[in-house]
């Protein structure tokens, strides 16, 4: 949607002074380009902001509707994690949830509902602050309900969705900017003047979260023994478990392994440029990224992870890109713009606009200083722990005594991937001897072997399931069996007389024998 260039009521921040022809060369000159410097690395194209805003409302739909495939059996007391499991292991996320205030199932798809809703305005920018506040604490109280269940993908979004709060993502692109440019032209004939770039301590907030991630990444990575020798990719894909559509067609190839290796390694080393360098470098390093991860939905089995850090790198480019992006599809935009103006939405802001603009004038400078020092805290905070989980400067006591950095670092795949192969053998037995599979329901043989173990059926079933056989706590087997039992039994047929879940485990760095951890057996009541 093609809008006005200038700042909206979405915007906290200002851009930087405007420039004057009157001031004298030397030191001025020398400190305004300085600051041009500055502005045009930290700061950001109002469309790359609008483009953010979009592609956040998409992947929430996606993460959402990729959820509500098992919204039972992981959000429900009938589920894998009862409300009672997550009290005791997790008691501070039990009491903040929303989602953990009903163990049944439509409350929870309520809750789902709004989550939708608020994505979708979100997308299309209607009252974007609420939109992204909203998706921001439904996000964070879904994620509380069943941290089991979490990668580095959904710690990323929760904390580019609380970056998001501080920009003027509705600016452009938006419903909420083409209703404030109408409003502005009907009562005044004019349209609100500024710049294209927002810049400020909130522009950096965004960009420091996903550099952080890159640069703590390639140290931890560095750290390891694989990625430096070139072999860890082809690690990875040795990891059938991972495999995505294609991950398991891949050839035998070394030489295309080690350089995979060596380039995404030297892209993370690189990350840093993403902030230091500007126009074509910058481009081209965070399109280069973006390719990176989107061909990981091909290959691996990462759930949602690589939309988000694709979502993430949109800020990163530079203003040139979005002028194409703006003549490739300007046909479309007089469209778009008419069907924004007709969104309903409170009063009419025409009948406000005068108003609105006296009131703004008065309290905006105090906004939107107090909103460059929230920012400034949370930036310093992002790099301060970012720093400490990366091992680059010590935890303080009172840090340390909460919670150890380095447990939450963005550790993916480092210092080395795994070496195990982690399958999974999930049994329904009826009364009379069938047997079939718990999770995906095809028949199999009674006495299945080792090697008829089964990936699993989502990226969320994997996490859940992986870090269970690590831990193996009662509370949490005990439902997943009690789960399964239900499950079988709701899929027809013979009563399910007994289910038993077992992990198989090979070592693919020296094609060691499978060995199999059997987490439990479970006898299912009748009927």
């Amino acid at each position: 949607m093609d809008d006005h260039r200038g700042r909206t009521a979405d915007a906290p921040a200002e851009d930087p002074e405007p420039r004057t022809d009157e001031e004298p060369a030397g030191r001025p000159s020398l400190r305004r380009r300085l600051r041009n410097a500055v502005g045009a690395r930290v700061g950001i194209d109002r469309r790359a902001l609008a483009a953010f805003r979009v592609a956040l409302g998409v992947v929430l739909l996606v993460d959402l509707g990729l959820r509500a495939r098992n919204l039972t059996a992981f959000y429900t007391d009938a589920g894998v994690f009862p409300r009672s499991a997550l009290a005791e292991t997790y008691p501070l996320a039990a009491r903040l949830s929303l989602h953990a205030l009903s163990g049944a199932a439509w409350p929870v798809a309520l809750l789902f509902l709004v989550a939708a809703v608020a994505a979708v305005a979100l997308a299309v920018g209607h009252r974007t602050r609420l939109a992204t506040a909203v998706s921001l604490v439904l996000l964070a109280s879904l994620q509380a309900r069943n941290p089991f269940v979490l990668n580095a993908g959904d710690k990323l979004l929760w904390q580019l969705l609380g970056a998001g709060l501080f920009c003027p993502l509705g600016a452009r692109w938006s419903v909420d900017a083409v209703r404030r440019r109408a409003s502005l032209v009907g009562t005044t004939g004019r349209q609100e003047q500024g710049s294209d770039r927002f810049v400020g301590p909130a522009s950096a907030l965004p960009l420091a979260v996903v550099v952080a991630v890159y640069v703590a990444n390639g140290i931890e990575k560095l750290r390891g023994t694989a990625w430096p020798r070139g072999e860890a990719v082809e690690q990875v894909f040795r990891l059938t478990y991972l495999h995505g559509p294609v991950g398991g067609l891949l050839p035998e190839a070394p030489a295309l392994y080690a350089a995979a290796t060596y380039g995404w390694l030297a892209l993370l080393v690189a990350s840093p440029l993403l902030v230091v360098s500007a126009g074509r470098v910058r481009a081209a390093l965070a399109g280069s990224l973006v390719a990176a991860h989107l061909s990981m939905t091909l290959t691996l089995q990462l759930g949602v992870f690589p939309l988000i850090s694709a979502t993430a790198l949109l800020p990163f480019f530079p203003s040139f890109v979005w002028d194409r992006v703006e003549e490739g599809v300007g046909s479309a935009s007089g469209r778009l713009r008419r069907a924004a103006a007709s969104v309903p939405g409170g009063p009419h802001l025409a009948d406000r606009a005068d108003r609105t603009d006296r009131t703004d004038r008065a309290d905006r400078a105090t906004r939107e200083r107090a909103v460059a020092l929230v920012a400034v805290v949370l930036l310093a905070s992002v790099l301060a722990w970012n720093g400490m989980a990366a091992g680059l400067v010590d935890a303080p006591e009172p840090v340390a005594a909460t919670a150890d950095p380095a447990e939450h670092g963005w550790d993916m795949f480092a210092p080395d991937p795994s070496s195990t192969d982690a399958l999974l053998l999930a049994t329904a037995t009826t009364a009379d001897g069938d047997a079939f599979d718990a999770l995906h329901g095809d028949p199999v043989a009674a006495d299945r072997p080792p090697s008829d173990a089964r990936a699993y059926p989502t990226a969320r079933w994997r996490k859940y399931l992986t870090l269970l056989a690590d831990d193996g706590a009662p509370s949490r087997v005990d439902p997943l069996l009690a789960h399964l039992c239900d499950r079988s039994a709701g899929g027809g047929g013979d009563p399910v007389a007994s289910v038993t879940v077992s992990m198989v485990e090979v070592d693919v760095t020296d094609g060691g024998e499978a060995r199999v951890n059997e987490l439990g057996t479970r006898e299912c009541r009748p009927g």
